[in-house]
């Protein structure tokens, strides 16, 4: 087996991010990392911000010039289709194969879709760059919109449009935006920004079906019977694990309880020799159970990790979890657990900025707060030393 390189399937933050790690801490041999785009691995959080809104129009990561120099060989436009795990083997969709000496699995999340809506144009997803030029290209002619999901991505969707000058109707299926991630009376706080922005938001409530005319969109029927008109709709009703091509490799995967995913220590290995997981895609365990863990930072932390398993060195200690996001001028920042809270008290509330403190049993686990970022980040110290093992962000 010598003389096999390690590979990195999927080149989005997490794969660039092992990829330089594993350069950092040493590792001298043959690295390939693979991607189904045909662009450089490039930053997904932008694309519902400055990218969609035309502030910005390149989100890549690293040049070309930087994979070169680090000797990372880079294959993109091809597709992993099943892992040969005996004869460590990586098959991909151009009918090529790839010998590893270690697999990593960065593959990172699909947008879910509603089944059975028509086909469309005006109807889009984010996730992908191409998804983003699409949806960029719509908002440039679009009147109204219908954002059908009040999790971050529909939330930032949402401001983007109106700071475009286009009317929004925003949906959600739950009593508030982000209620699944922050719980409902931070939500509640969310909601009233989104409100005093123009946007029609409206919670406890899905979309039923599309109104097409001329193969385009035209409108919406809602769950409570109502209609919105609409010339641009976005699906953003959640993502799922990129593992479809696994399910025959002997690879062990997450069930539904914890989203799926592949199943990985607190390092990032899997039960299967040579295989390791990490990112959105990657469900390791934490304190008693598997988790994913669907944010930025989480990305490099866990890459610092993976790197010094892999290599036999000792790894960095688990920071903070933290994810942040951009809607209209106000950043809104999680630090620490939010989930399992039996206690959330706002601290702070002007009517459009807050900070809401996170507790179990009397112990601060959360911080939340909107424009509100020096006051969140002095908490890190005290949830640094509160943080249980298996807490998360969401």
């Amino acid at each position: 087996m010598t003389g096999r390189p390690i590979v990195i399937v999927g080149a989005g933050l997490s794969g660039l991010r092992a990829a330089e790690e594993l350069r950092r801490a040493g590792y001298e041999g043959g690295l390939i990392l693979v991607g189904d785009e045909a662009r450089l691995p490039y930053d997904r959080p932008p694309l519902s911000k400055q990218f969609v809104r035309g502030d910005i129009d390149d989100t890549t990561l690293r040049p070309a010039e930087f994979f070169a120099e680090n000797a990372i060989e880079l294959r993109l436009g091809v597709t992993a289709t099943g892992v040969d795990t005996a004869g460590r083997r990586l098959l991909l969709d151009d009918g090529t194969a790839l010998d590893y000496d270690r697999l990593i699995i960065a593959t990172g999340l699909r947008p879910r879709r509603i089944p059975g809506l028509p086909e469309a144009s005006g109807v889009h997803v984010l996730r992908s760059h191409d998804d983003a030029i699409g949806l960029r290209d719509g908002l440039s002619t679009a009147s109204r919109a219908l954002v059908v999901g009040a999790g971050f991505i529909g939330c930032e969707l949402a401001a983007s449009f109106r700071s475009r000058g286009v009317e929004v109707v925003l949906v959600e299926p739950q009593p508030t935006p982000l209620a699944a991630s922050l719980g409902e009376q931070v939500g509640e706080l969310v909601a009233r920004l989104h409100r005093s922005e123009g946007v029609d938001l409206r919670c406890g409530i899905g979309l039923e079906s599309l109104v097409v005319a001329a193969d385009a969109v035209r409108g919406a029927r809602l769950s409570d019977g109502s209609t919105v008109e609409a010339d641009l709709v976005v699906i953003g009703v959640g993502s799922a694990p990129a593992t479809d091509w696994l399910t025959e490799s002997g690879i062990p995967l997450a069930d539904r309880s914890v989203g799926g995913g592949v199943l990985a220590d607190a390092t990032g290995r899997t039960s299967i020799e040579h295989v390791w997981a990490l990112g959105d895609v990657a469900a390791w365990h934490r304190g008693d159970a598997h988790r994913r863990v669907e944010h930025w930072t989480n990305a490099g932390e866990q890459a610092q990790l993976l790197a010094a398993a892999l290599l036999g060195a000792e790894g960095p200690a688990a920071g903070v979890p933290y994810v942040w996001s951009d809607q209209y001028e106000v950043k809104i920042q999680v630090l620490g657990s939010t989930r399992g809270a039996d206690e959330i008290r706002i601290v702070e509330d002007d009517g459009r900025k807050f900070l809401a403190h996170y507790l179990t049993d009397g112990v601060l686990t959360g911080v939340v707060g909107a424009g509100k970022a020096g006051k969140v980040m002095k908490m890190r110290a005290e949830l640094a030393a509160n943080t249980r093992p298996g807490e998360r962000v969401g």
